[in-house]
């Protein structure tokens, strides 16, 4: 059986940590965590100890710690572009964008995009994705909790993928296929995926990077990304 993952961002390797917290109390109330159980930590940065739970106070818990793991970011590393969209859609997408690996998320306010962040709503959605992205890497049991950038305007994002090494932009008029696109050994890949009507033709011509199409079916915005990031990270 895979341990539970909870995450202390202060962790400092140790024969014994202490959870606290509303993690704790998630692993005490929740999993109902027992003493003698294995269990993992990490800080979200890549630093995770393996163990057991040794002593269950009312708010707090003790792990002795069996091993101690420093994982390293990969050379390549994906970041999803989600044009914010209606419902729930990019919210499904930046969950299985997680548990698939991305490293970083961006959202965007693309022209067709219906929902808007605006106002006080620029931190709060942030703040919602941020949480999102946090319990869906738990989930998956990554060590690196991928990071909810600020929303960015189409001005300003085609200023932050100037320091991209790849671009692909997802759209059904793309001539080039996923398949034949060649992937840089190291670096930031972004994937750019537009909101329910597509991205607009004037942001296409912009945006700059590599059109890509995924065959003959068009996906919606909440599966488009993840199904690159399944191909791309098999590859």
């Amino acid at each position: 059986m895979v341990e539970p993952l909870f995450i202390k961002t202060d962790l400092v390797a140790a024969s014994f940590v202490e959870l606290a917290g509303d993690e704790a109390k998630h692993a005490i109330s929740v999993r109902r965590m027992r003493v003698g159980e294995a269990i993992a930590v990490s800080d979200g940065r890549g630093l995770r100890v393996r163990g057991t739970v040794s002593a269950i106070e009312k708010n707090s818990l003790t792990v002795a710690v069996s091993e101690v793991i420093e994982e390293e970011l990969p050379k390549l590393r994906f970041v999803l572009v989600q044009a914010l969209a209606k419902g729930d859609r990019d919210e499904l997408a930046i969950q299985a964008a997680t548990e698939l690996g991305v490293s970083e998320i961006i959202p965007w306010q693309a022209s067709r995009s219906v929902s808007r962040w605006e106002g006080k709503k620029l931190d709060s959605g942030v703040q919602r994705w941020q949480q999102i992205v946090s319990e869906a890497a738990k989930q998956s049991l990554r060590s690196f909790i991928p990071e909810v950038k600020p929303a960015l305007t189409t001005a300003e994002l085609i200023a932050e993928l100037k320091s991209f090494e790849l671009v692909l932009v997802l759209d059904p008029t793309g001539k080039q296929n996923l398949a034949a696109v060649k992937l840089p050994e190291s670096g930031k890949v972004a994937i750019v995926v537009g909101p329910e009507g597509g991205i607009a033709g004037e942001e296409l011509t912009v945006l700059g990077g590599e059109i890509v199409s995924l065959g003959a079916n068009v996906l919606r915005t909440s599966t488009a990304g993840p199904a690159v990031l399944a191909a791309l990270t098999l590859r």
